[in-house]
């Protein structure tokens, strides 16, 4: 097995658009768009983890590997803990938590991700892109993240903070955060030991709970700005552009 798996939640009971992962662009599920990007990246074994029967069905027809999971998590990341205890033998050295709802993402995003923390220099690693214009800066559906260095030139930096609203004049390099999380197996099972934060509650982030338990994070630039299908609205836009 590789050093790195990469697992990837989904489940059919989204608070804001139910059944998500079975919803078809270009005749395909968006759970299988994801899978198939996820397994492109070459990065490692990938592993679907859902409590539902029927996603995890449509993965094995698919020549997939799915997780049965239990239906009650507080987060995504907890339920690809479960998968990570449960379904492997022997423990991988990177987990990459990619979310079921990108099917526009980059699988080339994947491989930079899970290098970069084969190199051993932070707990957890994340990606961003840049900030296209201020519609998108006061987005509040858009969760921004705060770096030390201009990521654009150095290629990673250490994350400050991570914001829904956020002042621009008092934070210099700010970027649009992707919800792609690599983890070291050892920060993995220390995050979901630790109690939820407070910011994590407040700003309903569940990065600000490693960040307030000083874990380090660093953040990737990438050029494509992947959107995750929360809404209708986003569906629409994310399936508009793959059919063009």
């Amino acid at each position: 097995m590789s050093n790195t798996v990469i697992i990837i939640p989904s489940r059919l009971k989204a608070k804001r658009l139910p059944n998500k992962p079975l919803k078809l662009i270009k005749d395909k599920e968006i759970i299988l768009h994801v899978y198939n990007l996820a397994v492109k990246s070459g990065a490692g074994e990938v592993l679907v983890v859902t409590p539902d029967k029927i996603i995890s069905e449509l993965i094995e027809r698919n020549g997939g590997k799915s997780f049965l999971s239990k239906e009650s998590h507080e987060t995504g990341t907890d339920r690809v803990f479960e998968a990570f205890k449960s379904f492997y033998s022997s423990e991988p050295k990177i987990i990459i938590n990619l979310q079921g709802d990108m099917p526009n993402l980059n699988p080339d995003s994947i491989l930079f991700l899970s290098d970069y923390l084969n190199k051993g220099l932070c707990d957890v690693a994340t990606l961003a892109s840049s900030l296209n214009n201020k519609s998108e800066i006061e987005d509040k559906n858009v969760v921004k993240v705060v770096t030390n260095n201009d990521i654009e030139k150095s290629g990673f930096s250490e994350a400050l903070d991570f914001k829904r609203a956020i002042d621009q004049t008092k934070n210099k390099f700010i970027y649009h955060h992707i919800g792609i999380y690599g983890f070291t197996s050892k920060a993995l099972i220390r995050y979901v030991n630790l109690k939820r934060s407070k910011l994590e509650l407040e700003r309903n982030l569940e990065q600000m709970r490693a960040l307030e338990n000083n874990m380090k994070i660093h953040v990737g630039h990438i050029k494509s700005n992947p959107l995750g299908i929360d809404t209708e609205k986003d569906f629409l836009e994310v399936k508009k552009s793959m059919e063009q």
